[in-house]
């Protein structure tokens, strides 16, 4: 399953996508309908684990938006190899330990692994050069 970085990819723009779903779900439980179904003019702080999710999701958008241009150009240029597998391989499986971290306020855990998603990224980026 894991055999190109367009399939790690689009594995994690799914990953994304379900923590959006987790986080719309979260909202709905603990705002008041009215809010959600309006124009959102005035803004409403999320707290505890449901803001941190919040932040994730936000972090987790921010990183689609890196990993996307080296991997699409990789592909498109018929450059894939064993080392930028690899280096898809570490962003997605640091991304998806991320998530929990982060929601559950594990903070040194991660601290490391959102560094090793990042380094794993430069590195698709300079293979992608």
């Amino acid at each position: 399953m894991l055999t190109s970085e367009l399939s790690i990819l689009l594995i994690y723009g799914l990953v994304t996508a379900i923590t959006l779903g987790l986080k719309t779900t979260g909202m709905m439980a603990s705002i008041d309908m009215g809010y959600l179904l309006s124009s959102r003019d005035e803004t409403r702080t999320l707290q505890g684990m449901l803001g941190r999710l919040d932040r994730a999701l936000n972090n987790s958008v921010v990183a689609l938006a890196l990993i996307t241009p080296p991997i699409l150009i990789i592909a498109l240029r018929d450059q894939s190899s064993a080392q930028s597998l690899l280096a898809a391989q570490v962003f997605l499986a640091a991304r998806i330990v991320y998530l929990p971290a982060y929601v559950l306020g594990i903070i040194g855990v991660r601290t490391l692994v959102w560094t090793g998603g990042f380094l794993a990224t430069l590195v698709l980026y300079f293979l992608a050069l």
